[in-house]
């Protein structure tokens, strides 16, 4: 019979919140540590990915309590956005509703799992005491010229007439009605995280303990690149087309240039040629697809000619201009030279319409070749040919030298080009931050007042998903007084995009009922910056990067004194099943409830963490389950047969085991502790443990299964909680290797002594004494039939 999984969870859960031991309040005479996990959109139950996260941070964050840190281990829910919309039309409900009713599904289930979260912080970033912060961040902004509005594209179903998310244009049409979605252009408002490029590019060399990976997202999405702006000049005219370029070394061999079809110039360049009715009908064309479907790779790349020439600045060879959908307005000037030999997206393009191309660096391990004869371009390092003066030139020197004489002759310009752009936050939506912002015929655009705020979302707008924002609907929320002159006005009535919510949530954690600020400046200053960071690898670009900008934005304004928001990021992988993630679509999800009902909450827990490394991907077997449950059951059974003192074999053992776990909880290596805590049960198993052993145990084992480790705690006769027990320290003076002698037989006869560490393992031992040399002459080749062990003394091997 197993130990009362039910009752004993049950037991402690109840005991935590009645004691408020993850209660958190800053203390000067503690260290503190703050432990965060990204925070859960309400989609309804928690899955598998949930439970792998939060278990992670679980076990970080009791292992630091036990050490005597004051932790922060909060939890609240990522309430906005287009989902719940969508669900709520679905179900014929409201937004509010629908998310608070996931939200009440989702609480119950975090604290089944036994999670030390400090509940009296929760926060939702859909209430309104968050999103009036929201609010004044924004007017903070507006004030300071980072918030403004212009003319944008967005997917566009003209059908539902509303916008589309990128995620929501299947094969170029709308999720909903499969209408042919397009390109439309759309006032809305963007915030300047593009002044803050220099300071979030240098500042990652700050961030020593987030992984590379995640740096070199960070890094290239900010995207510094060094090149030179080259100026094509237009046909007999004196005008010129700008094109930035990173590989000016391939300058010689560009043979046609692109733009793309919203270039400013397009419409001016094609008119009056016999191409501009051609011309026209591409650029509408192109304007129906979304960029993620001209920016990828999979899609035909289509183009057309515009009648017009440029002269390459280097050789005064005319090229034709050409449009291509490939081409977006987003990436450097909306202008491309091509060079069809070495760009494989240019020479595919060359290919379909039949365009001229020239090698321009030679590959060294091949002769240059026929450009009509290639299979591809090549993009590797070379030798410059056909490039004039620099011909036979490494083509990495040729870039600096080309950049130079370019400049000299003022056909170019070196310049610092940055992939990042401002940050598009408008989202014609309702579910989300209204933006504060007052509409006046009379005084133009005026910021809701600081005292008016929040500028409450009306409960009664009406859901279709289609005919654009539910706000335009709700005269109540539409029509307002302009501030200034008290004329009639309107409300903006565009909403902020989620990512704003959870750019700053970790600050509002730190004092969520504070409401003279968006957080109080003293709790801030106490348990910032977040000490440890944990969540999916799908948001190391742009839920971090905000993160960053917002954190540094607070700095500008006074209110912290730090410039990174979280010291230590983990990416954990995600959870399959036969080899896929976990999805209702493909029907393989497995629900943590059953699981908890059947086994328990702290099962599943070691389960989770026993199975792979945190940031690698997990494969669900239920084999693994029983495991861990047996390895369970195997611990609180030690209790029945303890002995009033333990071996100096076990005591060395214990000291060793200590050791290791402390250090791979540190290192987030929980699946090599839980081995090393398994070897240690083995080995009491073989020697018989005393009860200070079994507590010590227990302690090194709580942070992964806190119930179980309380109740054999309190068994044990403990009266506080193991949480305040302190964590074991180990003597050096048992680990040091102590050697023992090993009598070895063969078939009962005394064969060989052998020398070896006192704490060896059976496996070890086991190697050990079949390659020695005189064992193997006494086998003669013949495979061992048993092999018997009387621990710390003698071994039989029969053949």
């Amino acid at each position: 019979m197993g130990y009362p999984f039910k009752e004993i969870e049950q037991k402690w859960q109840i005991n935590w919140e009645k004691e408020k031991i993850f209660s958190a309040q800053p203390s000067q005479g503690k260290k503190k540590y703050y432990l965060l996990e990204m925070f859960p959109y309400p989609s309804g139950k928690i899955h598998m990915g949930h439970v792998r996260n939060y278990t992670i941070g679980d076990v970080a964050a009791r292992f630091k309590m036990i050490m005597g840190f004051n932790v922060l281990h909060p939890m609240g829910f990522d309430a906005f956005g287009q989902p719940a919309e969508n669900a709520a039309i679905k179900n014929k409900t409201k937004p509010d509703i629908w998310t608070h009713k996931c939200i009440g599904w989702m609480r119950p289930e975090l604290k089944k799992m036994g999670f030390s979260y400090d509940w009296q912080r929760e926060l939702s970033t859909s209430d309104s005491s968050y999103y009036k912060w929201n609010q004044w961040v924004f007017l903070k902004m507006l004030e300071r010229g980072l918030a403004y509005k212009k003319a944008s594209s967005v997917n566009w179903c003209p059908s539902c007439e509303t916008t589309l998310a990128n995620e929501e244009v299947v094969e170029g049409g709308c999720w909903r009605c499969h209408s042919k979605v397009e390109e439309k252009q759309l006032e809305q408002w963007f915030l300047k995280i593009s002044v803050y490029k220099e300071r979030l590019l240098e500042d990652l060399g700050k961030l020593t303990e987030w992984p590379e990976r995640v740096l070199a997202m960070q890094s290239n999405w900010i995207g510094r690149s060094q090149g030179l702006e080259i100026y094509f000049r237009f046909k007999g005219s004196d005008r010129v087309i700008p094109v930035f370029t990173t590989r000016p070394d391939t300058i010689f061999g560009a043979t046609y240039i692109v733009l793309a079809p919203e270039h400013p110039l397009v419409k001016e360049i094609i008119k009056g040629k016999p191409q501009e009715k051609e011309a026209l009908k591409f650029i509408a064309k192109a304007s129906k697809e979304s960029n993620v479907v001209r920016a990828s790779t999979d899609v035909k790349k289509e183009g057309i000619f515009t009648g017009s020439f440029v002269i390459n600045p280097v050789n005064n060879e005319e090229i034709p201009i050409w449009i291509a959908d490939y081409v977006l307005m987003e990436y450097g000037t909306g202008a491309i030279m091509a060079v069809p030999t070495h760009d494989q997206r240019d020479f595919l393009f060359a290919k379909a319409h039949k365009l001229p191309m020239r090698v321009v660096i030679e590959n060294p391990k091949s002769q240059i070749p026929n450009p009509k004869e290639m299979k591809e371009a090549y993009e590797g390092q070379g030798i410059q040919v056909n490039s004039a003066q620099f011909d036979g030139l490494p083509n990495e020197e040729a870039k600096i030298k080309i950049s130079q004489w370019m400049e000299k002759e003022g056909t170019a310009k070196i310049q610092t080009h940055w992939r990042l752009r401002d940050w598009l936050i408008s989202r014609q939506r309702y579910w989300g931050t209204p933006i504060p912002v007052i509409y006046c015929k009379r005084c133009g655009l005026v910021p809701v007042p600081y005292e008016e705020l929040p500028v409450q979302l009306p409960k009664d707008a009406p859901f279709t998903g289609e005919g654009g924002s539910p706000l335009c609907k709700v005269k109540e929320f539409l029509n307002a007084r302009c501030p200034k002159c008290s004329s009639p006005a309107q409300r903006e009535t565009d909403t902020m995009a989620t990512f704003f919510d959870s750019s700053w949530y970790f600050l509002r954690f730190c004092s969520p009922g504070y409401d003279k600020g968006p957080f109080d400046k003293e709790e801030a200053g106490y348990w910032m910056p977040v000490d440890q960071y944990i969540g999916g690898i799908e948001h190391a670009i742009l839920h971090l990067l905000y993160s960053r900008f917002f954190t540094k934005f607070f700095q500008d304004l006074g209110l912290i004194d730090f410039s990174e928001p979280f010291i230590r990021l983990l990416t954990q992988g995600m959870v399959l099943k036969d080899g896929q993630v976990m999805s209702k679509s493909r029907g393989n999800i497995v629900d943590p409830d059953s699981i908890i009902k059947k086994y328990g909450a702290d099962t599943l827990r070691l389960f989770i963490l026993f199975a792979a490394p945190p940031e690698t991907e997990l494969e669900w077997d239920e084999r693994g389950i029983e495991g861990a449950s047996k390895f369970l059951n195997r611990v609180w059974r030690i209790q029945e047969n303890l002995k009033d003192s333990a071996d100096h074999f076990l005591i060395r053992a214990l000291h060793k085991t200590i050791k290791k776990v402390s250090e791979d909880f540190q290192g987030f290596k929980f699946n090599t502790a839980i081995a090393s805590l398994m070897e240690l049960t083995n080995a009491i198993y073989q020697s018989g443990a005393s009860q200070q052993v079994l507590e010590t145990l227990a302690i090194m084992l709580s942070p992964i299964a806190p119930h179980f480790c309380e109740e054999l705690w309190q068994i044990l006769g403990n009266k506080e909680s193991i949480f305040k027990a302190g964590w074991p320290k180990y003597d050096l003076a048992f680990l040091k290797e102590e050697k023992i002698t090993i009598v070895v037989q063969v078939n009962g006869k005394l064969r060989a002594k052998i020398e070896v560490a006192a704490d060896i393992s059976e496996k070890e031992l086991k190697e050990m004494v079949l390659a020695d040399e005189k064992i193997k002459t006494w086998l003669e080749n013949k495979p061992p039939k048993n092999f018997i062990l009387i621990p710390q003394k003698l071994v039989n091997i029969v053949v």
